[in-house]
C-alpha cells in the first residue's frame, strides 16, 4: 500500500506562507494559470527546476485553434473525437474548441509572437487534422516561444512570486479540502505553504520510460501526490508515443515533429522502402499510435533499432525555413535533413489520461485543480490529436482562473503530524539503480504493445520496489523515484483491467476494440482501486 504522505513531518514546528493561490509547475499551464491568477490573488508558483524546463518548451508543431475561415468548431471537434477512438468526453471538447481562439488571442496578448505570411497568421496542417489550424512560432520552436513570453510575463506581475529549485513533497489535505502543500527549499529545510486554491501543472511521466521525448523532471510528480492525496486519477493506460524521436549514437531522443510528415516527409525502412501502406491509408498522416506500432514492427522485421525519415525531395530552402531548430539540431550530429535520411524510432511522449478533473479543472478534491498534460480533462481520449495539448492548457487555464475568483473564503485546520509508517535510511545510488530498472520493466511490459501476461509480471516486478516507501526520503530524486514507481504501477495496473486495443493502448492479447464492454474510463483511486466509468454521450 502507498502511504499517504511520503515523509513524517510536524506541521505545527513548520513555517507556514499564505497565498491565495498556489501554482505547482511551470509550463504553458502553469505559467499562463498563474499570469491568469494574479490579476485577482496573490500567487506563488513553485518549480522543481526553472521557469524554462518544462515539455512545454520542446513542444515543436504549435497550438491548435480554429482561426482560417475554411476551418470551424464543428470539425476541429470532429477531427479531435476521431483521434480520442471514442472515449473523449463531448462536452470537454466542445469547450476546447470553441474556447481555443480566445486563448490564443491571450497568448497573443501575453506577448507570444506567431509566425505570419502575408500580414495573416500561418497556419499548418498536421496529422489527423482535416484542416490547416496549426498555429506556429519561429517554424517549429512554438514551444519555446510561448514559455519565453509567458516567463517575461510573470516578470510584470507583483502579484506572482516564483520559487525555482523547489520540490513539492505532498499536497496536504483536511476533510476532503486542499489546503496547501508541503515543499522542500534548495537547503533541506521545509515549508508549509496554504492557499485558497493549489493548481498542480506538473506535467507529465514521460521518465517511466527509458526512450523518452520529455526533459528529465517529468516524473509524474503531480498524479503521483494526487493520488496519494485520494484523487481520482483516470486513463493512463493511455500513454501516447511519438513516432519520430531521433535515434541516433551520442544524440538525446529529440523530437522530429509530426508537421515534418505533414509537409511531406516519408518513411522508410532501413532497405530503403516506404512501408505506411501496408498499415493505414493514410499513410504517414495516420494516427501517432498507428505509425508507432508500424515502425515498431518494421524495426522488427528487418531486425533494426530504427526506420528513416525522409523529406529530401522538397527544397532545401522549404525545410530550412519550415523547420530551423530540426535542422540545427540534426547538423549539430552531422545529420543534414535536406540531403539525409534522418534515423528514428518511437518514444514516449505524453500522457492522455492524469488527475481527474471537471469542466473547470478542480478535481475530485476540494480547491484543488489540475491543468495541463497532469489532468484528464476527456479532452483527449485514448489519443491525443496533435497541437491540443497546448490549446488545453489556456482552455481549461482560463476555466481554472475564473473558477478559483468564485471561490468562498477559505479557513483550514489541518492535522499537526502527517502520519506515515515507520521509516529506514535510503541511498541515492541505490534510488538510480532503481529507476533505470523501472524504466526497463515499463518498455518491456507496459510499452507500445502489450499483453496480460506481460502486464501481470511487470506488476510484480514494479510491486518488489514498493519497500521504498518505508525509508527515510530526504532527497529530490528519492522523491521523484518514488513518485515514478507509484505512475508506473497505476499505468500497468490500468492497463492490465483494459481488455482491448483502443488509441494508445494496444493489447496483443486482445487486438480489437470493444465499444460494447470498454467504452468506458479506468478511474484509480488510493482506497477504492480500480474502478470503471462507462461514457453516456454515445
Amino acid at each position: 500500500m502507498i502511504p499517504r504522505y511520503l515523509v513524517d513531518v510536524e506541521l505545527s514546528q513548520l513555517p507556514v506562507i499564505d497565498k491565495d493561490v498556489i501554482v505547482i509547475g511551470a509550463g504553458i499551464a502553469g505559467l499562463f494559470t498563474a499570469i491568469k491568477a494574479s490579476e485577482h490573488n496573490s500567487v506563488l508558483m513553485i518549480t522543481k527546476k526553472s521557469l524554462l524546463d518544462s515539455n512545454t518548451r520542446y513542444a515543436q508543431g504549435g497550438i491548435a485553434a480554429v482561426i482560417s475561415d475554411e476551418d470551424s468548431p464543428a470539425y476541429h471537434r470532429q477531427d479531435t473525437l476521431i483521434a480520442g477512438a471514442g472515449l473523449c468526453a463531448h462536452d470537454a471538447v466542445d469547450v476546447l474548441v470553441h474556447e481555443g481562439p480566445d486563448g490564443v488571442a491571450d497568448l497573443i496578448q501575453m506577448g507570444t509572437q506567431f509566425d505570419q505570411e502575408d500580414g495573416a497568421y500561418a497556419l499548418t496542417k498536421e496529422g489527423a487534422h482535416s484542416q490547416r489550424r496549426i498555429l506556429h512560432a519561429n517554424g517549429d520552436a512554438t514551444g519555446y516561444e510561448i514559455v519565453r513570453a509567458l516567463s517575461e510575463k510573470t516578470k510584470d506581475h507583483d502579484n506572482i512570486e516564483v520559487w525555482d529549485d523547489h520540490f513539492v513533497i505532498d499536497l496536504i489535505t483536511h476533510d476532503g479540502e486542499c489546503c496547501g502543500a508541503l515543499v522542500q527549499k534548495p537547503d533541506g529545510s521545509r515549508v508549509y505553504v496554504r492557499g485558497k486554491a493549489t493548481v498542480l501543472c506538473s506535467g507529465g511521466a514521460g521518465q517511466l520510460y527509458r526512450y523518452t521525448t520529455n526533459p528529465d523532471v517529468a516524473t509524474g510528480d503531480g498524479i503521483a501526490m494526487a493520488y496519494r492525496a485520494g484523487a481520482n486519477i483516470q486513463d493512463v493506460e493511455f500513454i501516447q508515443f511519438h513516432p519520430t524521436a531521433l535515434c541516433y549514437p551520442g544524440a538525446p531522443r529529440f523530437l522530429i515533429s509530426e508537421a515534418v510528415r505533414g509537409e511531406g516527409a516519408v518513411l522508410r525502412n532501413i532497405k530503403g522502402e516506404r512501408f505506411m501502406e501496408r498499415y493505414h491509408e493514410q499513410l504517414e498522416l495516420a494516427p501517432r499510435d498507428v505509425v508507432a506500432r508500424a515502425i515498431v514492427s518494421e524495426m522488427e522485421i528487418t531486425k533494426s533499432t530504427f526506420v528513416y525519415i525522409d523529406i529530401t525531395h522538397e527544397s532545401a530552402d522549404l525545410v530550412k525555413h519550415r523547420f530551423p531548430t530540426i535542422y540545427e539540431f540534426c547538423l549539430n550530429y552531422g545529420l543534414d535533413l535536406t540531403t539525409d535520411w534522418i534515423p528514428v524510432a518511437p518514444a514516449a511522449h505524453y500522457m492522455m489520461g492524469g488527475v481527474k478533473t471537471d469542466l473547470n479543472g478542480e478535481t475530485s478534491i476540494k480547491r484543488l485543480f489540475a491543468c495541463g498534460e497532469v489532468s484528464s480533462t476527456g479532452v483527449h481520449g485514448a489519443n491525443r490529436l496533435a497541437s491540443n495539448s497546448l490549446s488545453e492548457a489556456i482552455v481549461f487555464g482560463r476555466r481554472i482562473v475564473h473558477r478559483i475568483n468564485n471561490l468562498e473564503p477559505f479557513c483550514a485546520e489541518v492535522p499537526s503530524t502527517l502520519e506515515s509508517p515507520v521509516r529506514m535510511a535510503s541511498s541515492i545510488q541505490a534510488v538510480v539503480e532503481k529507476r533505470l530498472k523501472l524504466q526497463k520493466i515499463m518498455v518491456r511490459y507496459s510499452g507500445l504493445r502489450r499483453d496480460g501476461n506481460g502486464l501481470s509480471k511487470g506488476l510484480d516486478e514494479l510491486k518488489r520496489q514498493l519497500p521504498i516507501f518505508q525509508t527515510l526520503l530526504t532527497k529530490r530524486e528519492q522523491y521523484e523515484f518514488a513518485n515514478l514507481l507509484t505512475c508506473a504501477l497505476l499505468t500497468t495496473q490500468a492497463a492490465l483491467s483494459r481488455e482491448e486495443s483502443r488509441g494508445a493502448h494496444y493489447r496483443e492479447d486482445f487486438p480489437e476494440r470493444d465499444d460494447l464492454l470498454w467504452r468506458k474510463h479506468t478511474v484509480l483511486h488510493r482506497e477504492h482501486g480500480v474502478t470503471e466509468e462507462r461514457i453516456n454521450d454515445v
